[in-house]
């Protein structure tokens, strides 16, 4: 039996909240990086369309493009992929965010050479991490069920349920080419690069993290991330303090807490506890900036 059809799918509907401006509007070379991941999806797959939030349906950036609206409000980027396996259920998807500056044809050619119709998914592997990396990956239109019932679950990060699900993970061919932009300082950073200004700095890079809105990943920072550390009931009496500052290597709140753990001796294991990044819950693999202010909840006692 033939694979089912490829379809293409750019995840455009973030926030952009950390860089404070619109990421597909975002020049690198005199083209918007939207405008870049079309073109790269449309000699690749048979129809491509660009993912949006419900109010951004005439947003001039995304106006001229075939458009799936999100179904589920504030999902992130699960809410594209699972918009778009509900629209075209017969179709696989190759997703890819739009704000990947250094992602080059050879990655998505190998990717789809690889496809495997027999795994729910055909991805890479993390670079830095070896975890997936959703967001340039093919979802086969078996995957709609896994993702509904992830959702039914209350489960919003597609890195982890790919890392639990039947999916084929492939060795990146570019230790750069998924690496992205969230904050301006790394922007201006990535936009020198890219323009020959600054010697490239492949395979130094975090991988995203999908289960933000923005697929947020810091992208060529070499040194160690300045953070705040806010530490709550049992958690704050074993580490002594409520709040600290620190510098660290960690890229992911997890890395983060198991190095708190050693430095501490933290006593409650990661499954029990919550985290919250500038002040809104988030995920243990979500991608860490400068200045950003972490904190542990662990479960709230009483009934």
């Amino acid at each position: 039996m033939s694979k089912a059809p490829l379809y293409g799918l750019v995840l455009a509907g973030g926030h952009s909240r950390r860089m404070r401006r619109d990421k597909a509007s975002l020049d690198y070379a005199g083209r918007p990086q939207l405008a870049r991941a079309v073109e790269l999806l449309r000699a690749r797959v048979a129809r491509c369309f660009v993912s949006i939030r419900a109010d951004q349906h005439q947003d001039p950036q995304r106006d001229g493009y075939d458009s799936i609206m999100d179904l589920l409000p504030d999902l992130g980027p699960i809410g594209g992929i699972h918009a778009a396996l509900a629209a075209h259920p017969d179709k696989a998807w190759l997703i890819l965010a739009c704000d990947l500056p250094f992602l080059d044809a050879a990655t998505l050619d190998h990717l789809i050479a690889q496809r495997s119709e027999t795994h729910i998914a055909t991805a890479y592997r993390s670079s830095h991490d070896g975890l997936p990396e959703p967001l340039c990956a093919i979802f086969e239109p078996a995957s709609r069920v896994v993702i509904e019932h992830w959702l039914e679950q209350g489960q919003h990060c597609p890195r982890t349920l790919l890392a639990r699900s039947n999916a084929l993970l492939l060795e990146p061919i570019s230790a750069s080419a998924l690496d992205n932009v969230n904050t301006p300082e790394q922007y201006a950073a990535a936009a020198a690069q890219l323009a020959g200004d600054t010697p490239p700095t492949s395979g130094t890079q975090p991988p995203a993290d999908p289960h933000s809105p923005d697929g947020a990943r810091p992208a060529h920072a070499a040194h160690s991330l300045r953070l705040t550390v806010r530490y709550f009931a049992l958690l704050r009496e074993q580490a002594g303090r409520s709040t600290e500052a620190l510098q660290t290597q960690a890229c992911t709140p997890l890395q983060l807490y198991q190095e708190l753990r050693r430095l501490h001796g933290l006593a409650l294991d990661p499954q029990f506890l919550r985290v919250a990044i500038n002040d809104e819950f988030g995920d243990w693999h979500a991608r860490l900036s400068d200045g950003d202010t972490v904190a542990f909840l662990p479960p709230v006692a009483g009934g």
